[in-house]
């Protein structure tokens, strides 16, 4: 049990960091390209294979949803227009939220997992700040 919450939580660290780089580079990349550029920023970073897998579905459950995604987190964050969330936090929302509508995970999992990586990639205040937008969307969606 143990190397699988390891392998998830180095695949929810890798999409992050994927998603970091793709919010800087602008370019819109169509879905088919997705798998490579994925591929060889995992080489690169060298992420194991054991990783990449999850990695690239929460990357690509994101995309797929992005819309329906960023909407609920602007209305969880109702302070905070999404472009002024810092990057790492904005990004780690967008996974875990992507992850929270298919469900491949329990909601407390997803959070608790989202507050551990804030809590390494972010700044002080990213842990409590990703924490309470996420528990407003899960409970926005779970009360729908």
């Amino acid at each position: 049990m143990a190397t699988v919450i390891g392998r998830r939580r180095k695949a929810r660290e890798a999409a992050l960091q994927f998603l970091f780089q793709e919010d800087f580079l602008k370019d819109a990349l169509p879905p088919e390209c997705l798998p490579g550029r994925f591929t060889k920023f995992c080489d690169h970073f060298e992420i194991g294979a054991a990783s990449r897998e999850y990695a690239l579905y929460l990357v690509a459950e994101y995309r797929a949803q992005a819309e329906r995604v960023d909407l609920l987190i602007s209305q969880a964050a109702s302070n905070w227009r999404l472009p002024r969330i810092a990057a790492v936090d904005r990004n780690l929302l967008r996974l875990a939220v992507g992850e929270m509508l298919v469900q491949s995970a329990p909601d407390q999992v997803v959070i608790n997992e989202a507050v551990d990586i804030a809590k390494r990639f972010g700044d002080v205040e990213s842990p409590s700040f990703v924490n309470g937008v996420l528990d407003a969307v899960r409970s926005s969606l779970r009360a729908a």
